[in-house]
This record gives structure tokens, sequence and C-alpha cells, in this order.
């Protein structure tokens, strides 16, 4: 009895010790997550500095957080950070540790550019009917490879790809239904049944009614973020038509003020603009020259403010404004920075109405109260720049300024010409031969007979 109780013990231990490896070898069972909270980050415009950081702290805080999955909702048309950022930050959601999902949506969103490389590094990826994807140029190396969307790959680079041929050509990572995914909250509920780092995501629950239609309900807590406030005012700022009209807007205003006393609501606002305008052309790609053309344009169009009159230096102007415009921003690989033909247009079109029209009224008006200090031009002698017939410029002590005469005669260029009276910034004035003497002359002269 004793051998037999040694034998069937040792039979025992042999089987624990070959049944012990088989079982450890078996790989452990998925667990289904509860249903939790689902980021949803709103990304449009450029990738700029600011949407890059923002990105980062928003997957950070889904993470430490505890959230299901973060869900990038992104309508961008391209990225103005430079390769190695745009590839840190692949690298950064292809590597994270929960769920990351790219949404093109709403109805209308764009995704190209570099930015469009975010496809093949998320884990769940979708779009909505009406939306678009491609312009990828050159395809980023990560530090497992190039970027390769398989046969996708040589059309995203190429052109735009609409929701139908995206899906024929594997594009998303999960195949989406054939009217695509219209809401975000069918994005939450893609994820749904989602396996990685051995948690499945659960999102929605399906409920199957009495005449067999299953209905699948969001139970997931999604959670919506976005720019903050300042973030947003620079991010829009760093966008081209709202840099290119404040760059323009800055500079009119400066310049009108500099032709009036002191600092008012212009010089600020003028001030402001100009400020915002200096961020965007720091963040966007464009060209010096082109910005030198429109300071120019300003000092053109400044030689014809001070007589008040629209001449050859405002057409000069508005010749450089429209080149400069033109070409002031580069474009990205496979996206064009010009704003649009609305935009150039408004820009141009303000210029013009500003310098040939509003600035010589708005001078005119702001200096229309009796000035000061300009009394002893009154009998003083110039000659005529422009013919006077009745409004001209005239050269009075080697300055040039508006001038008009009440004769029925044109004062021709070149004749002299004495100054009756002053009219705001505008000179009276009548030619010297038959001119009357002022009245204060002639007072005087009388004062004089009289003593």
């Amino acid at each position: 009895m004793r051998r037999l109780a040694i034998i069937l013990a040792g039979f025992a231990a042999l089987l624990a010790m070959s049944a012990s490896p088989a079982a450890a070898q078996e790989p452990p069972e998925p667990q289904t997550g509860s249903p939790g909270t689902v980021d949803v980050l709103q990304v449009s415009g450029l990738f700029d500095q600011i949407v890059v950081a923002k990105i980062r702290s928003s997957l950070d805080a889904a993470i430490t957080g505890g959230s299901q999955a973060l869900i990038l909702q992104v309508d961008s048309r391209g990225a103005v950070v430079d390769t190695a950022e745009m590839t840190e930050l692949l690298e950064t959601i292809a590597n994270s540790p929960i769920t990351v999902g790219v949404w093109v949506g709403p109805t209308g969103a764009r995704l190209y550019g570099t930015p469009a490389q975010i496809l093949a590094v998320a884990d769940v990826t979708g779009m909505a009917p009406g939306a678009e994807v491609g312009r990828m140029t050159r395809p980023l190396t990560l530090e497992s490879g190039p970027i390769d969307f398989g046969d996708a790959t040589s059309a995203l680079r190429t052109r735009s790809l609409g929701l139908s041929e995206a899906r024929e050509l594997n594009v998303f990572k999960q195949r989406i239904p054939d009217q695509g995914i219209a809401t975000i909250a069918n994005m939450v509920d893609a994820l749904d049944g989602f396996e990685k780092n051995g948690l499945i995501l659960n999102t929605t629950i399906e409920t199957v009614s009495e005449g067999g239609t299953v209905q699948r309900d969001t139970v997931a807590v999604v959670r919506f973020a976005k720019l903050s406030l300042l973030d947003e005012l620079f991010h829009t700022v760093a966008s081209p038509p709202v840099t290119y009209l404040l760059l323009l807007i800055g500079l009119a205003l400066i310049l009108f003020e500099f032709f009036t006393a002191g600092i008012g609501i212009a010089g600020a606002v003028g001030a402001g603009s100009l400020i915002l305008a200096a961020h965007g052309l720091a963040a966007l790609p464009t060209r010096n020259w082109a910005i030198a053309l429109i300071l120019l344009a300003m000092l053109a169009f400044a030689v014809d403010v001070q007589v008040g009159i629209p001449r050859f230096w405002t057409g000069l102007g508005i010749g450089l404004t429209i080149v400069g415009s033109w070409f002031l921003f580069e474009s990205l690989p496979g996206v064009s920075l010009r704003p649009s033909w609305i935009t150039l247009i408004t820009g141009v079109a303000g210029i013009m109405l500003t310098f040939i029209v509003g600035m010589p009224s708005m001078v005119r008006t702001r200096f229309a109260t009796p000035t000061i200090g300009r009394e002893w031009m009154i009998g003083a002698t110039g000659i005529v720049v422009d013919r006077t017939d009745p409004d001209g410029v005239v050269e009075v002590n080697s300055a040039k300024w508006r001038a008009r005469t009440n004769r029925a005669t044109p004062v021709e260029p070149g004749d002299q010409v004495r100054v009756v009276a002053i009219d705001g910034i505008t000179l009276e004035v009548e030619p010297m031969e038959g001119a009357a003497r002022d009245y204060r002359e002639m007072r005087s002269k009388d004062r004089e007979t009289a003593d």
C-alpha cells in the first residue's frame, strides 16, 4: 500500500508539471471595459504649433483621465509645422496606449497634405459623406518605416478621394458603412468592440425590438474639447485670409493716424491688427519680397494723401498692392495657401476705396477745423505743380499742397500764385498777375497811411 501511494503521488506530480507550462502559454482573455468616457477633440484649419500642442495635451489628458479612447474630428487643408514635428506627432499617436480614432467630418470637411497621413497611424478611421482626403504628397517616415496606405498610396499622393473611392481602396482602418460615418455619434459607435492592449472598447448597447429590429444606443460618455479662447484667436489669425486682411487694415489705419493729430482709436486698432498680422505672417510660409511690395505701396499712397488728390502715386500703390497680395503666401506641397478670390477682391477693392475716396475725405474732415499756426502762409507765393482748374497742386516753401482757385482761367504748371486763404488742408490761391492783395495786407497799408 505504501508503494502504491508513492506511485500515485509521483504520477500526480508529473501531471501537474506537464499541465502548468501549457496553462502558462495560453494568452489571457481580453477584458471588456465598462462604458466609460470617449474624448473628442475638434481640429480645424492648418496644423500649426497650437493645434499640434493641443493634440498632444488632449492625448495625455485622455490617458491620465482613464478615457477609453480619443477621437480627432479633423478638417484641415495642410500643415505649417515642419516635417520633423509632424513625424513626432504621428509617432506619438501610433504608440498611444489608448485607442485613437480619426473622423474626417462633418460633411464638406477636407483632410489634405501631411495631416492626411494621420489616417495611417490611428486605430480607427472614418469619414463623413461629402468629405475628402488626399493630396498628401511625400509620405513621412516613422521608426517603423515609411507610411504606407497600400494600393491607395499613389492615389492619396496625387489627388483627393471621396468616400466611395476611399472605401474601395481600403483607406480606412475598419470597414465603414457605404453611407459613411455621418456624425460623431456614429464614430463613437464604430469604436465598439475594438480591442487594443487586451481591452475591448464598450461604447454602445444593442436592443432588439419586438419586430426584430436591432437598435444601437451610445452608452459611453462623450466629452468634447476644443482650443481655448486665446488659442483659438491666434490659430484663426494664422490663416491666410485673416492674416492678409489684418495686414492691409492695420497698415491703412496706421497711415491714417500718421496724417492726423494725436493717436486715436484708429491708431490703436491699426496697431492691434498689425500685431496679430505679424503673428500670422510668422506662422505661415510667406514671401518677404511680397510683404516689402505692400509696404512700398503704403508709402506711395502716403505721397498722394499728403496733397489730398489721387494721382500717379495712388495708381502705383494699387499696382504694388495687387502684386504683393497675389504672391504673399507660398504654397504647401499639394495645397495652395493663396486667399480666395473673394478675399483678394475684398482686400484690393477696400484699399482702392480707402485711398481714392475715403482717405482724402477723412483727412479733409479731420483738418476742417480752423487751422492754427498756418496764417503766415496767407500772402505767401508759390509755384503751380499740377494744373489748377479749379483744383490742383502747388508748391509753397518747398512743400506741396492741394490748391483751389476761384478764377475762371486755369493756372498752368510753372505759374506763380499767391495764397489768399486756407480751407482745412487746401490752399485757396490766385495767379500773381492781376492778383488782389490780401485784406489784412490792405488794412496794414491803410493804417500806415492814416498814421
